[in-house]
This record gives structure tokens, sequence and C-alpha cells, in this order.
């Protein structure tokens, strides 16, 4: 995949990785404003890259470097799903829009917790089990591509890295794989014994 930046790429160096519209890609050729990626079968079939066609917009940001200022939640580029837009309404000066997605994504998704969309790290309103409400300010519409999308259109779901290495360590905790030194399960009876209950 060839990518056309509207900005100077002096930064971005072969081997480097770019967020694309939420997916982290490695440049395998970078030319003035433009650079190319390779793009594996299993991004293709979890993300929107996979619909992408020539023209269509993309976001763009360039890898965080150790020691950066951090504005926002950490988003790695590792797309969890795909949603879409079930809904855009104007709110005030912002425009809420509705992303719909699969259950199994949705449980990683909490109110006033993040979530990037295609990229763009945000703030949920709202959630139930298979949707969530995001507000979008004009600032974001106008320098990314959420100011373009409509109701249907697809997008790029990275859940809360937090959540789900929560999930995964409580998982075998319980089973009593990796957990405590002395091989007793974590439960509510060893959160009280802790002092965390």
């Amino acid at each position: 995949m060839a990518i056309q930046a509207d900005f100077p790429l002096k930064d971005v160096h072969v081997g480097d990785s770019v967020c694309v519209s939420g997916v982290c890609l490695t440049a395998v050729d970078v030319q003035d404003n433009a650079f190319r990626v390779d793009v594996a079968p299993e991004t293709l079939s979890r993300s929107t890259l996979g619909q992408s066609k020539v023209g269509d917009r993309v976001n763009l940001e360039r890898a965080l470097c150790l020691g950066d200022r951090l504005s926002g939640h950490l988003v790695t580029g590792h797309v969890d799903g795909m949603g879409s837009v079930k809904a855009k309404q104007p709110s005030a000066n912002a425009v809420v829009f509705a992303f719909g997605v699969s259950e199994d994504l949705a449980r990683y998704i909490i109110r006033k917790g993040s979530v990037a969309v295609d990229g763009i790290s945000l703030t949920v309103n709202a959630c139930d089990p298979r949707a969530f409400e995001v507000s979008i300010i004009p600032h974001t519409a106008g320098i990314t591509t959420l100011g373009f999308k409509n109701v249907g259109d697809h997008v790029n779901i990275e859940a809360d890295m937090v959540g789900k290495y929560i999930e995964r360590f409580t998982q075998h905790a319980t089973k009593g794989i990796h957990g405590p030194k002395n091989g007793e399960a974590i439960d509510v009876g060893t959160l009280v014994k802790a002092g965390f209950m």
C-alpha cells in the first residue's frame, strides 16, 4: 500500500512505525511526502484497510518516542476489530457519534474510559453491550477522517489495553495459573485477606 501524506515525512525512515487509521504499519520505502507499507492478511481481515480504495483518506500519526509528552491514552496501533457508525448527531459545538461493535469488543469499553477509533484517542460518553458514544469537537472533525464519516461507514477500534491485561491476568489467576506464590487462586476472599476489600 502506498500512502501520500499532507505533511513532510522528514522524521519518517524505512523501518519506522506509522499509524495508518489506527493500524501500526512499518514503512518499507519513504520518498518525499509518500511512503509504502506491506500489509499482512491478518491486518487486512481485522481492519478497514482490507476495504480501502485508491483515493481514500486515512489518519496518519508518527510513532511516539519514549520520553515524549503523552496527551491521550496509550494507543498501540494493534486494532482489536472493526465497528460501524450507527448515528451521528450535532450537540452544541460537538458531534456525538455512536459506534456499533461486537459484544466481544464492547466488554473492554467503559464509560469515561478511553478508546481509539481509527487511531484517534477518545473518551467514551456512554456504552452498552453492543455500542458506545463519543463526542467529537470541531478540531478533531477538521483534522481527522471522522469529519467525513457517515452512518454505516466502518472504523477501526482499539480498546484500552489495560482492561485486556487485567482480564487475562484474572482468568489465569482464578484458575491457579501464575497466581500468588502459594498457589492460591485469586478470588473475593483473597482480596479481602489482602486488604483490598
